[in-house]
């Protein structure tokens, strides 16, 4: 679709439900008042709606391809993960979790059998997200840091201790995989009924999204980071 200053901001988020966020993050209504033209959204909220048309657009843009990250440095991949993903993570879970709580008070009677396991499911995985990156950030990836910069080595295997914290790692990725399988099953595929309204269908889009993402997250770590990592260590200990 074209945006325009005219096109009403219901009209934006119902054919690019990656703009939802966007609204919600400049606080404009697109669900029950969405039926007003983006420069009068903007207006109402003191925001240029040329700035705002830039971002609207951006977001629906197909995302870059992901760059290669085989050769560069651990460290470099590291920061890579932490901003692109970890971040991400931490301001798009709750707004999920806002939307999904929205959309189970509204329609939770209707649909017992989606947004109940659905709720339950996210909920646990979300908590289980953000004590997962903090391990990796507070713990397994400054480690990572060190032994690639040549730091000294701790009085423990280093070698058994990635390789074990790893696995433990990977076991927590196994468990995030399957909860998002039962998302997406639970849910059809990310597939909203033909009646709702904007916001169940920025939740099923943003469930898809982190999916998606999560999938090139898990894939970084377990297929890039960690194998480097464990042959890292072995090299570095053996040279002791």
């Amino acid at each position: 679709m074209t945006l325009t200053p005219e096109t009403t901001v219901a009209e934006i988020a119902a054919a690019a439900p990656a703009t939802i966020a966007v609204f919600q993050q400049h606080n404009i209504d697109f669900c029950c008042g969405g039926k007003i033209p983006l420069e009068q959204a903007c207006r109402t909220r003191g925001l240029d709606v040329q700035s705002m048309l830039t971002h609207l657009r951006a977001v629906v843009l197909p995302a870059t391809t992901e760059p290669i990250w085989t050769d560069a440095s651990l460290t470099a991949l590291i920061a890579h993960i932490q901003r692109r993903y970890h971040e991400h993570l931490r301001l798009e879970l709750p707004r999920l979790s806002a939307m999904l709580e929205k959309v189970s008070n509204r329609h939770g009677e209707h649909l017992p059998e989606t947004l109940l396991p659905l709720k339950q499911t996210f909920e646990t995985l979300r908590s289980e997200l953000i004590e997962h990156m903090a391990t990796e950030d507070q713990v397994l990836f400054p480690r990572i840091v060190a032994l690639e910069n040549g730091d000294p080595l701790p009085a423990e295997n280093v070698e058994a201790w990635i390789a074990s914290s790893i696995e433990a790692m990977e076991a927590e990725h196994e468990d995030a995989g399957d909860a998002l399988a039962f998302i997406r099953g639970v849910t059809a595929g990310f597939a909203p009924p033909d009646w709702a309204c904007p916001t169940f269908r920025g939740l099923y889009y943003g469930l898809a999204q982190l999916e998606t993402d999560m999938h090139v997250h898990v894939h970084l770590e377990n297929n890039v980071l960690f194998p480097r990592a464990v042959q890292l260590a072995k090299r570095l200990t053996r040279r002791e």
